[in-house]
Parts: structure tokens; sequence; C-alpha cells
């Protein structure tokens, strides 16, 4: 898709229609979930799309070398026996932190000798509204200390005013940016004001040249919800249809509980196939459901649920 000759009239005529949206995640919600030995592996397969994330104001050098340590070994090491999986290399996909942790984050996973790949959020994140001319040194700064994956925030008022030129342009200078790095992009779902926006900025941040869309930040008072994410998820599989091209998705903020993240696995295997559910195309953004994941494993195995202190700490 080349800028030069955008014409973005189209988008202004987008409609989606609601009602169909909630009737379809309510059945969703309403669909019981893989049990046994089945859900046991879906929940390790959920595990390899976790980008382990730790955004708060708090964040140390020890913390972070406690995520990446976290996000090398995921889970316990006899319970990955007992279920003969402790061979297959079992990791997070990513570790995602602030650009000012990113160095932290990259020595940590070098002295553990993994190479998962560091995330780092960017652009004036939460709110996204600092001036361009940061945004984008904020993006090439995280980059050169190591981050090879950047996760931007959008200028949802752009979206609000539907000034859609403006956004695709201010994308595709992330996008720039970036360099090698893939670059996620957080629409903030939760602050777009409907489905049909979510659905216009979905397909702008696809044609900028993103390589995944997110849905939120997880400081928004309303995330990842499943409405939401059907509107994303069909905008995929559009833009697929229409370019080829294949866009990632990651649903962030407020995925707690194991039971949640087998919910989003099958909701991504029902709207756009198992080719999706790899981690090159499908993250889940977390910092607490690791350890709800493991604690179901834990049962799995054992047959009783964990004592707090069975499970280490991340």
């Amino acid at each position: 898709y080349e800028g030069h000759n955008k014409d973005l009239s189209w988008i202004s005529k987008i409609q989606v229609n609601h009602p169909a949206v909630l009737r379809r995640a309510e059945q969703i919600q309403a669909r019981r979930t893989v049990k046994k030995e089945w859900q046991a592996a879906w929940l390790l397969k959920a595990v390899t799309f976790i980008d382990l994330t730790t955004l708060s104001g708090d964040d140390t050098s020890s913390n972070i070398q406690r995520l990446c340590y976290k996000a090398k070994y995921p889970i316990r090491e006899d319970l990955l026996k007992a279920l003969n999986m402790h061979d297959k290399g079992i990791t997070t996909a990513a570790v995602c932190v602030y650009p000012a942790r990113v160095c932290d984050a990259v020595q940590a996973l070098k002295a553990a000798g993994c190479s998962i790949p560091v995330a780092s959020v960017a652009t004036g994140f939460p709110a996204g509204q600092t001036h361009l001319k940061t945004r984008l040194e904020e993006i090439r700064l995280a980059v050169e200390d190591g981050a090879t994956e950047i996760d931007v925030v959008i200028n949802r008022s752009l979206v609000l005013t539907g000034q859609w030129e403006a956004l695709y342009d201010e994308i595709r200078q992330f996008r720039k940016a970036c360099g090698e790095a893939h670059l996620k992009t957080i629409l903030a779902t939760g602050e777009l004001g409907s489905l049909t926006n979510v659905y216009k900025a979905s397909m702008i941040a696809m044609m900028a040249g993103s390589d995944f869309i997110k849905t939120s930040t997880g400081k928004e008072t309303v995330n990842a919800t499943f409405p939401v994410a059907i509107v994303m998820l069909r905008a995929i599989r559009d833009f697929f249809w229409k370019t080829g091209n294949k866009i990632g998705f990651k649903p962030a903020g407020g995925i707690r509980s194991a039971k949640d993240s087998l919910a989003w696995l099958s909701l991504v295997k029902e709207e756009l196939g198992d080719e999706w559910l790899k981690p090159e195309l499908f993250r889940i953004g977390a910092s607490t459901l690791l350890s709800d994941i493991e604690r179901q494993i834990y049962h799995h195995v054992t047959g009783r649920y964990a004592a707090y202190h069975d499970l280490p700490m991340s």
C-alpha cells in the first residue's frame, strides 16, 4: 500500500453492525472450555503467546531480572516433566517493559542465555499525548537499546475527529522509526468511542505498516473485550483477503485467568484459523496471567491446588 496515492475517503463509509458483534461475543462467552489433558496442552500453548509485562512506576532492574527469569522458566520444571514437556523449550513470547528498562531486560536475558525478544512500549505511553518529535525519538532510543518489538500508542484524538490521513501518516513515521523492529500498534479501543472507529483505526494501522494491532495499553478503564476483539479480528481477515498480508493480534489488559486465556485462543482460532495461533501472529499482553496458568497446570498434575509458597513468584 503506497502512501503517495492513498485515497482514504472509503474509510468514512464503513459501518460496523453493533448488535451482530455483541451477539457473537455472547456466543463465545457462553461456550464451555476444553477439559483435562486437552486443557493442560492448551494452557502450555497459551504460555508461549504471552508478552510477559511489567509497566509500573516502581520497576527496578531487580524486578526486571526476575521477570526475565520467569519468561525463560515460566512453568516449574517438575510440572513440565510430569507432562513430558520439559525439553520443548517452552518460554513466553517476549518480555515487555518501559523504554528506560530495555537495557536491564536485554542484559538479564543475555545473562540467562536466551533469545526471548524484548518489547518496549513507546510514543508517550499510555496516553500518546506528547509531541510527535519526542514520540519518534522514544522509539529510536528503545530500538538502540535492544528492543526488537515496539508497542506504540496512537493519538486517539485523530480517530475521534476522523483525521484518517493524519493517523496514517503518523503510524507510517512510527514504522520508519522502528527500522528492523516489529511494530505493534495499540489502538486503546476503550477510548475510541465506537466499534466502527475500532474497525477504521485497525485498517489504517495495518495499511500504515503495523505488524500487530493491539487492543489496549492496560491502563484504560476498559481494556480487552470480546466485541472489540471480534471487530479487530474481522479487520485483520478483511486486510488479509485484500492484500495477502497476515497481521498479528494482541489483546492486553485485564486478562488474568487461565480460563480467560483459553477463551482468547479459541476466539482467534475460530475467527482466523489455526495459522494465526503462533507467536508471530498472536500475543497476549499480561502480567499476572502466567501465575494462574501455572496454578492450573499444578492442579492438573498433582490433583490439588498450590499453596502460595509452592510456586515461585516471578
